[in-house]
Formats: structure tokens, sequence, C-alpha cells
């Protein structure tokens, strides 16, 4: 008898709960911040997006040359959300860094991770792709990114991919997803419907952003979740130096989503919005 209440008790319970959530009309956005110890201009911007604008989640770049700083931010910050932005790649042409471990397939002839994920006209032969990379190598600098990345930053939620590494085959996106389970830090976007979000229009200068970014917001429907992805910088000689073939105005373009993200205006229109600002691990509590 007991045995058969308690199964009214948590039907009814449950059936309340998936009515509550069924009839919850909020926008939910979680507004991420890409690539964290690319620069120290970059982590600083990323500290301010999220102390100061509306920037809810930090992704970093393990093997990076600037993660250290981005640890001791993070660890003066402990309340940000942080994902592992597993990376198989160096693009940059001044700043280069290479592997956590000996794996020769992920390796350009000087030892650093290839510029680039898939094939580009500008860097020939230069792809992850177009080499003869081997699942064993990824496997083992997945993990030795991910176990230095807990190691120092113990409150890693989840984990996401730079320039897309993840999809160059559906071996190394079911082993990214394998190893997300084993370490406990999976946070997969598809079962809670999360649609990813980009500016609508021009989104070259500071004022295209925000009105791209404004212009997309007011296109967000009740009761869905979105995620907005880009890359805070500084303009400054620091990040004027950091470029790619294709990819000159680094400095400007990375300024401008700072002020995007920090932005008075675009603070209230999603006050006005009822737009709801989350993180990953947020998506859990919703």
């Amino acid at each position: 008898m007991f045995k058969l209440k308690l199964f009214f008790a948590t039907t009814i319970l449950l059936l309340a709960l998936s009515s509550t959530i069924a009839q919850d009309k909020t926008i939910r956005l979680i507004v991420r911040g890409d690539d964290m110890g690319y620069a120290h201009g970059g982590n600083e911007a990323l500290i301010t997006c999220y102390k100061m604008g509306i920037e809810t989640t930090i992704e970093v770049l393990v093997p990076s040359p600037w993660f250290a700083e981005a640890v001791q931010l993070l660890k003066e910050n402990p309340t940000v959300d942080v994902g592992i932005h597993l990376t198989l790649t160096s693009e940059w042409s001044n700043i280069k860094w290479r592997p956590l471990t000996q794996c020769p397939s992920l390796k350009d002839s000087n030892g650093f991770f290839f510029p680039m994920v898939y094939p580009n006209k500008n860097y020939p032969g230069q792809s992850v792709k177009e080499n003869a990379w081997n699942i064993a190598d990824i496997e083992k600098e997945f993990r030795a990114q991910i176990e230095l990345g807990l190691k120092n930053i113990p409150r890693i939620s989840h984990i996401s991919a730079h320039m897309g590494c993840t999809d160059i085959s559906e071996e190394v996106k079911v082993l990214a997803q394998k190893l997300a389970i084993s370490y406990n830090i999976n946070i997969d976007l598809q079962p809670y419907n999360v649609k990813y979000v980009g500016y609508e229009g021009p989104s070259k200068t500071g004022e295209e952003k925000i009105q791209g970014f404004t212009q997309m917001l007011n296109k967000l429907e009740a009761g869905n979740t979105y995620i907005f992805v880009d890359h805070p910088g500084i303009n400054n000689d620091e990040l004027k130096a950091i470029h790619h073939i294709g990819y000159e105005n680094v400095a400007t373009d990375r300024q401008g989503v700072t002020d995007l993200f920090t932005n008075e205006k675009v603070k209230a229109f999603i006050k006005e919005k009822g737009i709801k600002l989350i993180s990953y691990k947020e998506l859990r509590m919703n």
C-alpha cells in the first residue's frame, strides 16, 4: 500500500514538474567567451566581460602560452563557469604552441600544432585533415589537456572544441563524448535543445556587432535556450601582432566583442526583454 501511494505521489510530482517546464516561457541565453590563454590581452578581456558584462562562460585553451595566467585569473574569479576548449591547432602567424604530449601525427615540421583543422587555401597542406592524424594521438592529447585543465581548474564543468576539431570524423566526435563522460565534465547541449545563434547582419565593426547582436536578441523565442559564442580581446600592441592570413584585424575585431559584451545598452535591452543569462553548469538547474 505504501509503495502504491509512493508511486502515485511520484507520478503526480513528475507531471507537475513537466507542466511547469512546459509552461516556462523564459528565454535563456548562454554567452560564451572563447580562447582564454591565447594572449594576455585576451585573458584580461574575458575576465572583464564576465565581471562587467553579459558573458557567463569562459573556454580555456590548455596548451596555450598564457594558460598559467588564465589559471590565476580564474582562481581570483571563482564563480565563473569554465570549459576546456580542446584544441588541435595553433593558428596564429607570430605566436605558436605545441601539443602537451608526444603525438607526431598532430605536429607540423617545427613541432607545433598545425595552423588549421580543415583545408585552407592560405595554408595548403597545413591542416589536420590533410595529414595522417591517428586516433591514438588525438585521445592521448585530449586526455592530457583535460587532466591538466582539471588539475589546475577543478571546477571545469564541460568541454568544447576549438575550431571544430572534434568534428573531423565521427570517431573523434565519439571519443570526445566518451572522455567528457569519463572525466565527469559532460554537458552535452543537445539534450537541452540549446540552439546556436549569431549576429544578424554584418558584424565587422563594433557598432555592427552591437546592432547585429540586438537584432538577434529580438528574434529569440520564449521557452527556448540559446548559446552565443565570440572571442573578446583588447585593441593593443599585443593583439595587433596576433593574426593569420585571412584574419588580420584580430585586435579591432576582438575589442569590438569586448565592447559588445560590456555595453550598457545591450545589458539594459537583455533585462527589458526578460532574457535570463545562464552558464553551462546552470543548464542542469533549469
